[in-house]
């Protein structure tokens, strides 16, 4: 199939799959989102054939998240003091299977183990991408988000249960409630990234463990993948969880001062309301 957004090939037993906005450092709009979810699939179908997927981004960024401007214009009414902004896609009545909340657990529901090649910005939507990936391996410039708090939302994606499990209670919640950007080093000492490699052994490095875990039974791979991630909850319940929580900042004036401010370039002025 052909893509816009995204590329898909295959190098052996191996899927790449490179998120292709660089202008925009892979931000998550309508038509990248569709085409994660058909190529998810179409990588799904590919097993045994295909034994491992590599999820990475063109550019600098591995994904910056949802793309604010993508619907700026369901939030420019605000400037004429109207509530009626249209649409939202990340306010619809519930996460559908094929959403911009659900990529995160797509990806864990695939039954190819995934690996995460970080090479640049990992925020928000995209931070829980990579927390969905089984394995995450970060360049020097991989760099880490939680910034949903400083758009007035929690955490989607499943990155409210994905974040404390991977990384641990207190660190989670230093990320969440601040929004920090945290470099790859720290995302070592964390355990969010399992190895950190120069930009130019990035792809080498995610290639070279692709290749060791398809060289194992591919049954005994997908049946690995899925007894050591029982534990987690049904991610789709957890990702509809997290659309409700959104719900009472959906029509709030600080939600709205949120994505405006960082569409205008300007600091917030958060009232509370």
């Amino acid at each position: 199939m052909s893509y816009q957004s995204l590329h898909l090939e295959r190098d052996g037993p191996t899927a790449i799959l490179t998120l292709n906005r660089p202008e925009k450092l892979n931000a998550l709009d309508q038509q990248l989102t569709c085409e994660f979810h058909i190529a998810l699939d179409e990588v799904a179908a590919g097993f045994p054939d295909i034994r491992v997927l590599i999820l990475t981004g063109e550019g600098r960024g591995f994904c910056s998240g949802a793309d604010v401007c993508d619907f700026a214009e369901t939030l420019s009414p605000l400037k004429n003091q109207t509530m009626d902004h249209g649409p939202d896609p990340m306010q619809s009545e519930a996460p559908s299977d094929e959403s911009i909340l659900t990529v995160g657990p797509h990806i864990q529901r695939i039954p190819q183990p995934v690996v995460a090649a970080i090479n640049g910005v990992a925020a928000g939507a995209g931070l829980a991408i990579a927390l969905a990936c089984d394995i995450r391996i970060s360049s020097e410039q991989g760099r880490f988000s939680a910034v949903f708090i400083r758009r007035s939302l929690v955490p989607d994606n499943g990155c409210s249960y994905l974040l404390p499990a991977v990384t641990g209670m207190g660190v989670a919640l230093e990320m969440a409630l601040t929004g920090r950007i945290y470099g790859a080093r720290w995302a070592l000492q964390v355990g969010l990234a399992n190895m950190v490699v120069s930009a130019d052994d990035l792809m080498g490095e995610a290639k070279a463990l692709a290749a060791e875990i398809s060289s194992n039974p591919p049954l005994a791979v997908r049946a690995t993948k899925q007894l050591m991630t029982s534990h987690i909850p049904d991610i789709y319940r957890i990702a509809r969880l997290e659309h409700e929580a959104n719900g009472a900042s959906a029509d709030s004036e600080d939600r709205r001062e949120a994505a405006l401010s960082f569409i205008e370039k300007r600091q917030p002025i958060y009232k509370g309301i």
